[in-house]
């Protein structure tokens, strides 16, 4: 009896340390990129159209950020993910990779991807790369990941797969370097999550995993039909009347279940307790059709592709068992930037061997609930539009415009435009001060730099700068100071050899850089 249950011990004992032995020491990474995702269409930051309970439950559980701050565009953003370089740095300041153009984030520049190979990552990139295809070297799998399940450019259709870029038509869907056609009819937020999912089953949890998930959604797609999903999500929101605003609902629902899908997966499958998950918009959202689409940012003044709160705040969250303080909203400054160094930490490097970043390690602002290291971010200097934008502290100043002032305005959750009325003040929430009467005249960006105090007045309602002209020299001193670091833009005019017509009707690569040009 004595030697039986000695055995039993024995082997109990050998089942748990070899469980353990399996689990990886270093945690597994997500990285979830929203595309075009506004700052009130998530129901954490107080949307009353759009339930995301997913979303919600993660953020809510995890570190909602209420001073994080993006790119305006999508490409800037997505380089300094993969760089942890501001745009200005690495020529991506200006727009975004159009299919056409013959030019990418420069093969100089080490992604997070490549960095974290030698740590021993397993690396996977799954949905939207717009960070240059034109030659095969700038491609996902040259540039760290182990695998790809998506697309090159910055839009298409949600079930064929196909864009239209300038003159150019052809199918866009690849796999680890190929064209893949068997997903043509099937929705883009359904078939990236099964491939996040299986690869997440498949995983060998001895290993650590890094997981981009780029999602498509819900960037508009070509302008026949921009606003795409599928009817049992339209159908969840029969009380919007606008029908646009509508379907792009349905949208934001499809990527709230993927979400929770994607989680319940990481449960499932053991990782969930080692895994810390990465939240972000790649912009501010695109409301009142502007880029054909019916996001919103209310009560943020702005839209995407504008250095208005509204196209640089960024909705995002970090979510993860291995927080030592979580379930709270954080008012740090944070910038997109940062997540290189935090997450290269995370994976066991040392941040201190990186050089040329701008980015700061965040894991202990995050995790601790310690102070930002981060006093200052630029929102961007763009040579060519004349524009630029920084925040230090609690002050910002815009110089230049985008569109002529076009975008200028409010859009409230009907898309009215200018119309302002202040939502009740709940946790996840924007507060903004009474807005005056002279707030869409008080600032003239193209004739003078404007300064806001974000703190107190994040809806840019009042241009404190004619009485704050010492702030703002000091601000303008240090936009001076970053564009003396600048490099030129990267953009190059459009080759016509893109042409799908010339690659069997595919996007793909057309360039051979091991051939002399």
């Amino acid at each position: 009896m004595m030697n039986h249950s000695l055995l039993v011990f024995i082997l109990l004992v050998l089942v748990f340390y070899t469980g353990e032995a399996t689990s990886s020491t270093k945690p597994h990474i997500i990285f979830i990129l929203a595309d075009d995702l506004g700052w009130n269409d998530v129901s954490f930051h107080g949307s009353d159209q759009i339930p995301t309970p997913n979303i919600d439950k993660l953020a809510q559980e995890g570190i909602i950020l209420m001073n994080y701050y993006v790119s305006p565009i999508c490409t800037p953003t997505r380089s300094a993910i993969m760089t942890g370089r501001h745009p200005i740095h690495t020529g991506m300041q200006v727009d975004v990779i159009v299919g056409d153009t013959p030019y990418g984030l420069p093969l100089n520049e080490t992604t997070i991807a490549q960095r974290l190979k030698p740590l021993g990552y397993q690396t996977h990139c799954i949905g939207k790369w717009h960070l240059g295809f034109f030659a095969k070297e700038y491609i996902p799998t040259e540039r760290g990941f182990d695998t790809h399940f998506g697309y090159y450019m910055g839009k298409e259709d949600y079930f064929e797969h196909t864009t239209l870029e300038d003159i150019y038509w052809g199918f866009d869907f690849q796999k680890n370097g190929e064209i893949y056609k068997p997903v043509f009819g099937q929705y883009s937020t359904e078939i990236f999550t099964s491939e996040a999912q299986r690869i997440l089953q498949q995983h060998d949890p001895s290993q650590p995993l890094f997981m981009y998930f780029a999602h498509q959604a819900v960037h508009s797609a070509d302008p026949d039909q921009p606003l795409q999903a599928p009817a049992k999500y339209v159908q969840r929101f029969p009380t919007i009347e606008n029908e646009r605003r509508r379907v792009f609902a349905g949208m934001v629902s499809a990527m709230d279940d993927s979400i929770g899908n994607l989680t319940q997966t990481l449960i499932d499958t053991g990782l969930y307790n080692n895994t810390v998950i990465f939240f972000s918009t790649d912009n501010g959202g695109p409301p009142a059709s502007f880029d054909y689409n019916y996001a919103n940012n209310w009560p943020l003044r702005g839209t995407k592709d504008t250095i208005w709160e509204g196209g640089v705040r960024g909705t995002g969250f970090v979510h993860s068992p291995l927080l030592e303080k979580p379930k709270r909203i954080s008012e740090d400054m944070l910038h997109v930037c940062d997540w290189f160094p935090t997450m290269y930490r995370l994976a066991g490097g040392n941040v201190s061997e990186l050089t040329n970043l701008d980015g700061y390690d965040v894991w202990a602002t995050l995790s601790k609930g310690t102070t930002s290291p981060r006093k200052e971010i630029l929102h961007n200097i763009d040579p060519q539009r004349k524009l630029s934008a920084l925040r230090r502290g609690d002050y910002k100043v815009v110089i230049g415009n985008d569109y002529n002032g076009k975008w200028d305005g409010w859009y409230n959750a009907t898309h009215a435009v200018d119309d302002y009325n202040p939502l009740p003040l709940r946790p996840g929430r924007v507060s903004c001060p009474p807005r005056p009467a002279n707030a869409t005249t008080n600032c003239k960006p193209t004739e003078k730099p404007c300064l806001f105090n974000i703190r107190n007045d994040p809806c840019e309602f009042y241009n404190i700068a004619p009485w704050n002209q010492d702030i703002v020299k000091e601000l303008k001193a240090r936009i001076e100071a970053w564009n003396a670091t600048a490099v030129p833009p990267g953009n190059k005019p459009a080759d016509p050899k893109c042409d799908p017509k010339l690659h069997g009707g595919n996007w793909v690569p057309w360039v051979n850089l091991t051939t002399p040009q």
